[in-house]
């Protein structure tokens, strides 16, 4: 088997590798001022966005769980794979060729990932089965998706194939192409049989399974033959290593950036509904696959419907989108029978903020929406969806018209059968509004309806919850800088996102000058480590460091190697530091490293920084380099370290300066502690010379520092 990767191609993909781009491909990110960008945590449900990135530097954090990283981290987490697979899936995506070290089997060349090869056959077998839509015998196949008037140029839209009857074409197909069997099991593409593995799908029109970037991860296929082996009309791809019913949704890379803008999804039932959604020009069109619509799928709609603008304040219900006649909504198309109703309910077991915005669309004569668009054409679709009804009022309706409610009887019937239906509603907010409407729908007091209800929520043992309710932002890194304004100009400014910064770490608990200062200068090294000067920074001490985990941080900083020098990669530079501080600093290396600071964005700035003047010119330059981004937008790790601005280099020389000077100040006091126990002679004079010069390089270094010198 081959050994490791080489280094410098991962380094090289490490480069190349676009961070934003690969997490917004799963989560909607939002500037959120100094180079950064806030999103929901793909790695844990949340509401309130805590996810941040800071592409420029090639790092991401996330505030609420504390995962965070650098692009191959993100990989392995999302993807769950290990650092090698991460690599390699990286180098696929962007056209690296890795090379690797000599292993010691007999296997000559690396053939990739075990996901990546997955991903392979899975493209390969799409390919095949569209090949074959057009052959003689997949007649059955064209009548099916011609009968629902989708015509040849929307089936090759969605990617509609055929897959042949015979027992192992497929297998047959991708052995050619170099794919082994267990692959091929693997990928949930064949089956193994007494006698070798034979094609799971047979004789059935195909449809591909993606993620929101495009990856075929699976397929649906429905029977079209009375002698199919299968008696299941419609069948999908078994769980493996690329596929879990639970987390996909059919039509999501068509749909992704529709939802993204219009805040809206149509959760539909087949893969024929979806083609039908999007021909009738409802974009936002996604289908569960084989599975009813849980929580998983919830929170992929959520990271990408999700509305952050008012910052902290959760926002739930419809709200209103510019550009938008509709307000933010997921609107299922629940078919009008038993089962819709029951799948309707099914549906309350969703969390109280994504209920407050799901909306349930029946047509008037029970028809799902590809039926609907061949009876009554396109604008029927449309229609369907505008007049969506929300998800409480639809159920609790329904309930209710199943009774005549003139007559005593069938109003406690109606109570009977709508108040366990209310009881189940989460939100205290909601539970009274929905108590008093069902009340007066059916002409009781509401007396009588609160008693069944709280009956029924005690027997149900309904857990409260307030939907409505501001959500605490865990980091509070939001939107600080919205209009990205110089804080740095600011004294005000800047010691209040200061006092932020301090306050809103998770690491250590404390507010003071020392730790701010301490915090600051760490966060300045990690971001920018050309904006401190090296011969200032060679005269700093681990004295100079009163915070243990700032103590602990220098050290690792030592053991890193110190500063870099103008040629180490950006992601490089973390790596080695995150990999020499250990498991107990990555957290640390990871907020400081995503932590804004009170200067202008010095990942927006053209070219390279002139020479600083003032403080920055007292404690040293460390000027040259490569260019910054001078377009302002998300691009990949940056070759090599960026060079500081003038604004970054003033500040991190102060930083240093106040570091520098509180350390003349503790050796200054414990030598004058240690003078005053002694008696007159050689060595109190002695130590009484090396505080007389302690005393004036401070001097010189607060006059360096601060224009004058202080008495």
């Amino acid at each position: 088997m081959a050994g490791m990767i080489l280094k410098s191609d991962v380094e090289k993909v490490r480069a190349t590798a676009d961070l934003y781009d690969i997490v917004s491909s799963t989560v909607t990110l939002k500037a959120a001022g100094t180079g950064t960008f806030m999103g929901l945590c793909p790695f844990h449900d949340e509401k309130t966005p805590s996810f941040s990135v800071r592409p420029s530097l090639g790092v991401w954090h996330c505030f609420g769980c504390g995962l965070g990283g650098d692009v191959f981290a993100y990989v392995e987490h999302r993807e769950n794979i290990d650092f090698r697979e991460a690599v390699e899936l990286l180098a696929d995506k962007y056209h690296i060729e890795l090379h690797y070290e000599k292993g010691d089997g007999t296997e000559e060349e690396h053939r990739g990932s075990k996901r990546a090869r997955l991903l392979e056959a899975n493209e390969e077998a799409q390919r095949f089965f569209v090949s074959q839509i057009m052959t003689s015998e997949a007649l059955a196949a064209r009548k099916l998706l011609g009968g629902r008037n989708f015509s040849q140029a929307d089936c090759q839209r969605f990617g509609c194939g055929y897959a042949p009857q015979g027992w192992d074409n497929l297998v047959r197909h991708l052995a050619n192409k170099g794919f082994t069997q267990q692959e091929m099991l693997d990928a949930g593409l064949a089956r193994q049989g007494q006698r070798g593995i034979y094609d799971y799908f047979r004789g059935r029109a195909t449809w591909p399974i993606r993620d929101s970037t495009g990856r075929t991860l699976g397929f649906g296929a429905r029977k079209l033959y009375d002698d199919d082996a299968i008696n299941a009309k419609y069948i999908n791809t078994p769980d493996t290593q690329l596929y879990r019913k639970t987390q996909v949704l059919y039509g999501i890379d068509l749909a992704k950036s529709s939802i993204v803008k219009k805040r809206q999804a149509v959760i539909v039932e087949g893969y024929t509904d979806v083609m039908a959604c999007h021909l009738a020009g409802i974009d936002t069109a996604v289908a569960t696959c084989g599975t009813a619509f849980g929580e998983e799928h919830a929170k992929i709609i959520r990271r990408l419907i999700s509305d952050d603008s008012l910052g902290a304040v959760q926002l739930v219900g419809p709200l209103k989108v510019e550009g938008q006649s509709l307000s933010s909504r997921i609107v299922f198309t629940f078919d009008g029978d038993a089962a819709g109703q029951k799948a309707a309910i099914h549906a309350f077991g969703l969390d109280s903020a994504f209920l407050s915005q799901t909306f349930v669309a029946v047509a008037d004569n029970n028809l799902d929406p590809c039926d609907l668009r061949i009876q009554q054409g396109n604008e029927a679709v449309r229609s369907l969806i505008d007049h969506a009804k929300p998800l409480y009022d639809f159920v609790i309706d329904t309930a209710i018209n199943r009774f005549d409610t003139s007559y005593t009887t069938g109003q406690m019937g109606a109570v009977k059968a709508v108040a366990p239906l209310i009881a189940q509603i989460r939100d205290r907010s909601l539970l009274d509004i929905y108590t008093r409407k069902a009340t007066r729908r059916i002409g009781v007091d509401l007396d009588i309806m609160r008693r069944e209800v709280n009956n029924a929520r005690r027997q149900l043992h309904v857990r409260d919850d307030d939907a409505y309710a501001p959500k605490r932002r865990i980091g509070g890194f939001e939107n600080h800088n919205r209009n990205n304004e110089n804080t740095y100009a600011n004294p005000a400014a800047r010691k209040a996102l200061q006092h932020r910064d301090a306050a809103d770490q998770a690491y250590f608990r404390v507010d003071d000058a020392v730790f701010i200062c301490e915090q600051q200068f760490m966060a300045v090294l990690i971001q920018v480590p050309r904006a401190v000067d090296v011969n200032a920074f060679a005269r700093l001490t681990l004295a100079d460091f009163m915070t243990p985990v700032f103590r602990t941080l220098f050290q690792a900083i030592a053991a890193a190697g110190g500063l870099p020098d103008g040629n180490t990669p950006q992601g490089l530079w973390l790596h080695n530091l995150t990999k020499a501080g250990g498991p107990m600093l990555e957290q640390v290396i990871n907020e400081l490293a995503v932590m804004p600071l009170p200067l202008p964005n010095g990942d927006d700035q053209n070219g390279n920084a002139n020479e600083a003047n003032g403080a920055g010119a007292a404690i040293g330059q460390n000027g040259g380099g490569v260019n910054g981004n001078a377009d302002g937008m998300p691009n990949p790790t940056a070759a090599q370290l960026r060079s500081p601005t003038q604004e970054e280099q003033r500040y991190a020389a102060e930083l240093t300066a106040r570091l520098l000077d509180v350390g003349y100040m503790r050796r200054i006091g414990a030598a004058k502690r240690k003078m005053a126990q002694l008696p007159d002679g050689e060595e109190k004079i002695r130590i009484l010379g090396q505080i007389t010069d302690m005393e004036a390089d401070r001097k010189d270094l607060q006059a360096q520092v601060y224009g004058n010198a202080i008495a």
